[in-house]
């Protein structure tokens, strides 16, 4: 796997890429608020990636690749998900969501 991780000038995450065999991923750079305005994503977050595997699975188990260890697999990536979908009901609970405050 290849990755370049970047910071800005204040250490806070600013975007970079990963890639393995058959992937390449563009991470978002920089907040998505900008003086109180909504700015559109640049890059991809960790949850899009999550989803992306958690589709695939489930493709795999609509096949003769059913198994248990994918359902599995499956239950792991939703928990996940919900996780970092209750990080932001938090950061949106506290006025922080797409901001680099914490």
């Amino acid at each position: 796997m290849n990755k370049t991780h970047f910071i800005d000038s204040n250490g806070n995450p600013a975007g970079g890429t990963t890639s393995g065999r058959g992937f390449a991923i563009s991470w978002q750079n920089g907040p998505l608020d900008a003086n109180g305005e909504r700015l559109p994503p640049n890059g991809a977050f960790v949850e899009d990636i999550i989803n992306a595997a958690k589709d695939r699975l489930e493709f795999y188990q609509e096949s003769k690749f059913c198994c248990d260890y994918n359902a599995e697999a499956i239950k792991h990536l939703e928990s996940a998900i919900a996780v970092l979908n209750l990080r932001t009901a938090d950061r949106e609970k506290r006025g922080v969501e797409g901001t680099h405050e914490v």
